[in-house]
């Protein structure tokens, strides 16, 4: 008798720390991913205002591939948070170009400012309804898995190929993909699938990266357009 009541009570206590886990996943993920926000705000700000060149692609591929895979080899030790901010700062520093670009565009910071408020939208948006319902779209991961791996492809081969039409279609495939993931993700956290806040923090920043410069890519068209 004495068992099973220990057992009853052990319970009720493993959930609650599982719940406890999570909270303090999902706290410690929005806490750094808006230190990295402002953090490549802030490089992206400074890149616009020394006017420096983009890297290019092949450096920017390289870069973010190379940093990416030091977060996921890091992400367990303190030296993670500064592969995170490295990664997210490098990020930052390559959106600057694009930003001054669309400045530079009749109505640029009505588009630039318009995208980053479709962005917040949708992040915020997407996050407060996969954290206020608790669904779990792990049902999503395969596709998002392909989806993504196919509009890569096809975004690099829209700008070998100098395709604008293909260009549009991957960043409107993009800013769904984008979505999608900020959906999975949040919802991977919440039911225990992640349970590691530096890649979650990575993940949603990627997400949010992504979609900002979708959004600008399609409102820079129409508004040039």
């Amino acid at each position: 008798m004495n068992h099973l009541k220990a057992h009853a009570i052990a319970l009720p206590r493993g959930s609650m720390e599982s719940a406890l886990a999570t909270n303090r996943v999902i706290r410690n993920t929005y806490q750094l991913l808006s230190m990295t926000l402002l953090f490549a705000a802030a490089t992206a700000a400074m890149s616009v205002a020394l006017k420096l060149p983009h890297p290019g692609l092949v450096l920017t591929l390289a870069g973010f591939f190379g940093l990416l895979f030091a977060t996921s080899k890091l992400r367990n030790s303190g030296w993670g948070i500064v592969a995170v901010f490295a990664l997210t700062g490098f990020m930052g520093y390559t959106l600057g170009p694009i930003v001054s670009h669309y400045l530079g565009l009749p109505n640029g910071g009505q588009t630039v400012m318009t995208a980053m408020g479709g962005t917040a939208a949708i992040f915020l948006g997407l996050s407060g309804y996969a954290l206020t319902t608790k669904k779990d779209f792990s049902f999503m991961g395969g596709f998002l898995m392909v989806g993504i791996l196919v509009a890569f492809l096809a975004g690099l081969a829209a700008i070998f190929f100098e395709v604008p039409a293909l260009s549009l279609t991957v960043s409107a495939a993009f800013v769904l993909l984008m979505s999608g993931l900020i959906l999975y993700e949040t919802s991977n956290i919440i039911h225990g699938g992640e349970t590691n806040y530096v890649m979650a923090t990575v993940t949603l920043f990627v997400s949010i990266f992504n979609l900002f410069t979708s959004l600008l890519h399609l409102l820079g068209f129409a508004n040039n357009d």
